[in-house]
């Protein structure tokens, strides 16, 4: 018997019980369209990781300071990185193209009667902007003049233009944290929201200088962080040995793990986020395809009351001259079938429930974030789950499948 004889004969079979059919498949539907949705979820989290990331700076390297180490015990804090290390960082390391010292600063902004309180205010190098990929949208940035003499100018993000100026040009006004006063040079263009929901665009930037002589009132060197930019994102490796080397060097320390200072990259953050989301991902697909293997289950015991249904027939069709492994081919045929047919299905249910989730998560966000949660739909992946159903036809339905193949035909014929 060929092959398209033994599929039609299969087709008959389903097609005469079909609602049998469709409560068989019913644990493959589940189980495909679960483990589609959670592949599809899991790719569509690391893409927008990656694209978070991507807006932040592929090749960001960040300087941490850290209490040092003497014979393994660490020291009380002191001054560990200064904006001349920053400096010194652009100057000397060839895979840097840009540096950035950086001190925090907690308050309000405050223009005429509006009061708004800033998610940062950060003093920072003139090569911030370039550091974190951004870029002004009217007005100017401030220039190494205003850092050594700590002007008293700002440039603001645009929330604190909608906060606080409204319908007003920003540009020239002044603006009040505590009681001294700084002059807006510059907007900055809209950033939208972090991963985490934070307002990017909620943000005051002034000289270094100018934060820590007139709103600390001190002179310390010391600053809070680094901000370094690789010439690329495939350089940043080589940019964190350089900066290890020198800031080693600068600080007179001999060994790496008696350092006063942290080096990290985006690079680095976003592996560790990929590898969390992949876990995730993992394990999620692995709970929903449980019920895969309910559902092969499932298949095997409807092919073995099939087999006993259908054993007069089994019995006529040897009689009549089909060989033992004709009659395998035809019930593993018909089982396999049943779990592509379940897995098609499942696949496209699969998709339109991404679909849903990415509608969902989008307006759960919209008010948060202005992130977009992407629908990524891996078509690798949607040909995996229709093979590992069809692998789960031919594991669960082979057993019923050599039962009917081995009947004794003067008995199958006997049967009532």
């Amino acid at each position: 018997m060929n092959l398209s004889s033994t599929i039609t004969i299969a087709l008959r079979a389903i097609a005469k019980n079909k609602m049998r059919a469709a409560l068989t498949i019913i644990g493959i539907v589940i189980g495909i369209a679960a483990v589609t949705t959670m592949v599809s979820i899991g790719m569509s989290a690391r893409q927008l990781v990656l694209g978070q990331f991507d807006s932040f700076g592929t090749n960001m390297v960040i300087i941490f300071p850290e209490a040092q180490r003497k014979g393994g015990v660490r020291q009380g804090r002191s001054v560990t990185l200064t904006a001349d290390d920053a400096q010194a960082i652009v100057d000397e390391c060839e895979t840097v193209i840009a540096a950035s010292p950086m001190v925090f600063f907690g308050g309000h902004v405050i223009y005429g009667n509006a009061n708004w309180p800033p998610n940062e205010i950060i003093g920072v190098g003139e090569q911030y902007l370039t550091v974190r990929n951004w870029s002004i949208r009217y007005g100017e940035f401030f220039d190494d003049r205003q850092i050594d003499s700590a002007a008293k100018v700002c440039v603001i993000g645009q929330t604190i233009v909608a906060k606080l100026f409204q319908t007003t040009n920003p540009l020239g006004e002044t603006i009040r944290i505590g009681n001294i006063p700084f002059r807006v040079v510059g907007v900055l263009e809209p950033k939208g929201a972090a991963l985490g929901g934070e307002d990017q665009d909620n943000i005051v930037l002034m000289p270094v200088t100018t934060v820590r002589k007139r709103l600390y009132g001190s002179n310390f060197e010391d600053v809070h962080v680094i901000f370094a930019s690789a010439r690329s994102a495939n350089e940043t490796d080589d940019a964190r040995d350089e900066i290890e080397r020198l800031l080693l060097d600068r600080h007179n320390i001999d060994f790496k793990d008696e350092a006063d200072f942290r080096v990290r990259d985006s690079a680095e953050f976003a592996a560790i986020l990929k590898t969390v989301t992949g876990i995730l991902t993992l394990l999620l697909s692995s709970i929903a395809g449980i019920s895969l293997l309910v559902g092969g289950v499932g298949i095997m015991n409807i092919m073995l009351v099939s087999v006993t249904e259908r054993t007069r027939e089994i019995g006529i069709r040897m009689a009549v001259g089909a060989r033992g492994r004709d009659i395998l081919w035809q019930f593993l045929i018909e089982s396999v079938m049943l779990s592509c047919i379940g897995g098609l299905i499942g696949l496209g249910i699969g998709i339109a429930a991404s679909a849903g989730a990415t509608v969902a998560l989008n307006a759960w966000m919209s008010g948060t974030s202005d992130a977009e949660w992407p629908l990524v739909v891996s078509l690798p992946a949607a040909g995996i789950a229709i093979l590992f159903a069809a692998a789960v036809g031919i594991f669960f339905g082979y057993y019923p499948a050599r039962r009917a193949s081995k009947l004794d035909p003067i008995d199958a014929l006997r049967f009532e």
